[in-house]
């Protein structure tokens, strides 16, 4: 029986291998947005899938391989521009994706009772390439990890200056597709270039953007650095399963009424009941909620089908703490509403110029950060042995994830880290009164 919360060690048979595309592809250097060029960026995306049954390694290398021919950025590298003031590019040299073959010594069942919350020793689970630095990881690394039972993990870590998690999961369905597909036709067929997310010449300013700051060497905050104090704390992750039930009650709370979606009423709960837990002060201090926002429809023209780079901004919704504490929802559902309606067109072309000043940067400073996961379709991902028994992320920070409850389309479950002085707090605030029955409730679910 296993009881650790500590996995065991995984037993690699060979060193990991290179799989480039099993066909001929553009070898080219990739120019990359001014979305996909952010220092915020500059990090791996690591999901976690754990399934039942394992899919054959040597079948999942070939089909990566064939995969990799459509997707060919992930199996180069990234450079930066001589040219353009060190901007960062893809290397299109087809030299080939990271793919680790290892045993663990456990059960799907012992590993789903680990699966609440993530610890420090998932990271077993992704082959850590040694490099000197950001630009020497390879686009995409993958480990798969056979079971003692039988089941498989698969850990995939994919560059986010190249793709969002839109473009992840359509490249993570498009390997599955070949395996799966009788006649394995790539159903999206990924469009890489992102010129049309170009800048302008000269840029336009034309918007306000909240969610960014400029810094310069000279700069001396005065103002309180939140994500630094985090940053300098033991952090703990938390998680939190909301049923359609538990999301109905939340917007009872909104007062007055407001229409609004599960994201909107679960965003403005989280960031108030966050602010809550840390309890900032004064109260006068200004506190952002950063939310990722799809924008490939709204831009015009649109972004083709299968755009292939970051078609994402953040979306910044600004309170003063004493405001978000002591309202109820509906302050905080209203901001995040306005955020989501003015990214239009212009406000994003704006957004896009501003950051070809690279003295730019994401305001993280005072800001929850929240990245939705929960409607990509991961939790759907299929080899040919089944969905996923779990799906997540390898890890867990003091950036929020919205993610997807396999078996159960219409919940959502929450996690991020938080320090550990404050996790006892932030769980009551997360939690509170949501789990009280209330009379006709659930007619008011029919």
């Amino acid at each position: 029986m296993f009881r650790s919360q500590e996995l065991p060690d995984c037993f690699y048979q060979d060193k990991p291998s290179l799989i480039s595309p099993n066909a001929p592809t553009p070898n080219h250097p990739l120019y990359l947005s001014n979305l996909d060029d952010q220092t915020f960026l500059r990090f791996s995306i690591k999901y976690l899938f754990l399934f039942r049954k394992a899919v054959a390694p040597d079948l999942l290398k070939y089909s990566l391989a064939k995969v990799l021919v459509d997707y060919y950025p992930l199996a180069g590298r990234l450079t930066t521009s001589t040219l353009r003031d060190h901007k960062l590019q893809i290397d299109c040299n087809a030299q080939g994706a990271v793919f680790a073959d290892a045993f663990m010594d456990i059960t799907s069942d012992d590993f789903l009772q680990l699966s609440r919350k993530p610890n420090r020793s998932w990271r077993k689970l992704l082959y850590r390439v040694e490099v000197h630095s950001f630009l020497d990881i390879p686009p995409l690394v993958v480990q798969v990890t056979n079971l003692r039972c039988g089941g498989m993990i698969l850990c995939t870590a994919i560059n986010h200056c190249i793709c969002d998690g839109i473009g992840t999961s359509q490249f993570l369905h498009a390997w599955a597709h070949v395996i799966t597909k009788p006649k394995p036709d790539i159903t999206v067929v990924p469009f890489h270039s992102r010129h049309v997310l170009k800048p302008r010449n000269p840029p336009q300013i034309t918007h306000t953007h909240l969610g960014y700051t400029k810094t310069t060497p000279k700069d001396n905050y005065a103002h309180v650095d939140i994500n630094q104090y985090l940053q300098s704390q033991p952090l703990v992750p938390t998680s939190f399963t909301f049923t359609p039930l538990h999301v109905l009650r939340l917007k009872r709370q909104c007062h007055p009424s407001l229409k609004c979606t599960t994201f909107e009423a679960l965003a403005s709960h989280t960031w108030r009941s966050w602010v809550r837990s840390l309890d900032l002060s004064p109260s006068s201090l200004k506190v952002k909620l950063l939310f990722s926002v799809n924008v490939r429809k709204k831009l015009v023209p649109e972004l083709p089908q299968g755009y292939y780079g970051n078609g994402f901004v953040l979306a910044c919704a600004e309170s003063a703490v004493k405001d978000l504490v002591t309202a109820n929802l509906h302050h905080g559902i209203n901001l995040i509403q306005q955020a989501k309606w003015g990214l239009t067109d212009g406000h994003v072309r704006s957004m896009i110029d501003l950051l070809e000043d690279k003295n730019v940067k994401t305001d993280t400073c005072s800001s929850l950060v929240i990245s939705q996961w929960a409607k990509l379709g991961l939790e759907d991902l299929d080899f040919g042995e089944g969905k996923p028994l779990h799906m997540g992320p390898l890890t867990s920070d003091i950036y929020c994830l919205f993610l997807p409850v396999v078996g159960n389309f219409d919940a959502v479950r929450v996690q991020v880290s938080v320090p550990e002085c404050v996790v006892e707090n932030f769980e009551y605030y997360m939690m509170d009164g949501l789990d009280k029955e209330d009379n006709g409730e659930q007619n008011g679910l029919m």
